[in-house]
């Protein structure tokens, strides 16, 4: 969010609209609320390039957010603020597993524990669509207006993903206010392309010196920023595009342009790059082998698959996307791109798999992407360094891991990991996904990183 949301919201700010201002609230850590408290809600976004192998850096300082609240400690508070009557927007940024749902349906899980809890407790909930759905029950209770409610984390349809966690959730709680939802709020679809790696020590000493004070969460970002969403508003909204945003009709074919070619090749480069022993993305790029196989992931599986946009050339997209993977400024970890796979996989690589199955199309190079985060679920890199591997589905999916283990990776016990349907769905029924994801296993696994893609 402060690395575009409140940007953009900062640029209509400028331009003299002083209507608006964000609430920001952490559903977990006081981490950002303690550091920006003292700062006035004051910080400043780093943006940083690399032109011609040279580092470049700008600083803006940003005053959008008024406000940061912690949910555990000031839940009163947080519910007071988004059932106010000044509220017109609530926008989420939460990852993938903030949703509590099946990442392969797409649907809330009422068995998980936040769920399970907010539909115990629905005055006192701990889930971010526990929270919306009991805001949105006090506003229609006090007569205030609707909301829009804005998801702008990284799921197909994600507007629809967090209308049917709310309207399934406020269902089950009280179904009269379901329909009220559905009748008076909206949930556009979007798609936020911007790498924002996480803020080191490092960073926060550098801006710091930069500014001449001291800032202690700064937000260390690219310089390329792409927001195109759609302009389904019921309550109004700031002019964004004064920022760089786009309103459209329809954001579907941008999401599935950013999910496949930017999200889908993340992920690749970095359960390969963790293996490998490539801390950072850029390092990862810069392997000769690794590069030549994202770029011909992105021509020659992803590309196909991607509708046709007004004015955008895949070709130009795809080099300027590499260069975007190479910047040597940003410092991406990929460890931190490997997190959370389970809920990352099957928007990201596995609909592409699907889709290229359906069609009878070969998918060797997205089969690596799928077997490196197998292999990645062994917390070990090839030079026997461990890792932490955090998912929120850790425990199941490391047993299977160590079944295989165990095993010898025998066919059942492959088949075991790929049957796992939270993460695969129907995928283990379809030979071609089996086999080919079983080869690159082998390659990756006897042969390494790099001899497995020079071989592809």
């Amino acid at each position: 969010m402060r690395g575009h949301l409140a940007v953009a919201t900062e640029a209509a700010l400028a331009q003299g609209d002083l209507r608006w201002g964000i609430v920001g609230v952490s559903l977990r850590s006081p981490d950002t609320r303690d550091a920006l408290q003292p700062q006035d809600g004051l910080y400043t976004v780093v943006t940083r390039s690399d032109v011609q192998g040279r580092s470049h850096e700008s600083l803006q300082v940003i005053g959008a957010v008024k406000e940061v609240l912690v949910a555990p400690q000031q839940p009163g508070k947080v519910l007071e603020r988004m059932s106010a009557p000044e509220a017109r927007i609530i926008s989420l940024t939460i990852t993938e597993k903030g949703y509590c749902h099946d990442p392969a349906s797409g649907q809330l899980r009422l068995d998980h524990p936040d769920i399970v809890h907010d539909l115990a407790h629905p005055e006192a909930p701990r889930s971010a669509i526990g929270y919306i759905v009991r805001a949105l029950a006090l506003r229609r209770t006090l007569g205030r207006t609707p909301l829009t409610l804005m998801c702008l984390d990284n799921l197909p349809s994600n507007g629809r993903v967090l209308a049917n966690a709310v309207r399934d959730l406020a269902t089950v709680i009280d179904p009269t206010l379901a329909d009220w939802i559905a009748t008076h709020c909206s949930f556009p679809c979007s798609m936020v392309d911007r790498i924002v790696p996480r803020t080191t020590d490092a960073d926060r000493q550098s801006t710091s010196q930069a500014l001449g004070c001291e800032d202690a969460w700064p937000v260390v970002c690219e310089s390329f920023f792409d927001w195109a969403i759609e302009d389904h508003f019921v309550a109004g909204r700031p002019d964004w595009s004064l920022g760089g945003a786009r309103f459209v009709d329809d954001a579907e074919p941008w999401e599935r342009l950013k999910l496949r070619m930017v999200n889908g090749v993340h992920s690749s480069i970095a359960y390969l790059g963790v293996l490998a022993g490539w801390a950072f993305v850029d390092v990862a790029v810069r392997n000769p082998a690794l590069r030549r196989h994202i770029e011909a992931l992105m021509q020659d599986e992803i590309e196909p698959t991607l509708p046709a946009l007004p004015g955008l050339d895949l070709a130009t997209y795809r080099a300027q996307l590499l260069a975007r993977f190479a910047n040597t400024a940003l410092h991406h970890r990929t460890l931190q791109i490997a997190m959370d796979g389970s809920q990352k996989l099957p928007q990201r690589l596995l609909s592409t798999v699907r889709e290229r199955l359906q069609s009878g199309l070969p998918i060797r190079r997205l089969a690596v992407g799928v077997a490196a985060w197998l292999h990645y679920l062994g917390g070990m890199d090839e030079q026997g360094a461990p890792f932490a591997v955090e998912d929120p589905l850790r425990q199941p999916l490391m047993a299977l891991h160590q079944a295989a283990v165990a095993d010898q990776w025998s066919d059942a016990s492959v088949a075991g990991l790929l049957g796992f349907a939270p993460v695969f769905g129907d995928l283990s029924t379809q030979a071609a996904f089996v086999a080919s994801v079983k080869a690159a296993l082998h390659s990756l696994r006897v042969h390494g990183v790099v001899a497995a893609l020079e071989a592809h």
